[in-house]
């Protein structure tokens, strides 16, 4: 969204006088009141960019990190590790198991 008016347009405005018009002193408060609010919103609104981009980018990061592929699996159960741990104690400690 583009604003139309920047605050330093509005400050350095030039109002023509007419016969009945505004009281000078009223207009350049009114305006003053304005500017601070263009300057606040102003500043709000990069701040508010800044954070979008931040979590956009922060998005981004974790949904690589999701759709990196997941570690494999060796497949090893129970079942083989105590098979394996079997073979292993037969083979260093032989027939003196069984005795």
């Amino acid at each position: 969204m583009e604003t139309k008016l920047t605050a330093k347009e509005i400050l350095e405005h030039e109002f023509k006088t007419g016969v009945r018009g505004y009281k000078p002193d009223e207009v350049d408060h009114f305006l003053d009141e304005i500017i601070q609010d263009y300057e606040a919103f102003n500043k709000k609104i990069a701040a508010l960019t800044e954070e979008n981009k931040r979590l956009t980018e922060e998005i981004e990061e974790l949904k690589s990190r999701s759709s990196a592929p997941a570690p494999q699996q060796t497949g090893t159960t129970n079942f083989d590790i105590l098979k394996r741990l079997s073979n292993l104690e037969r083979h260093v400690f032989g027939n003196k198991l069984n005795d």
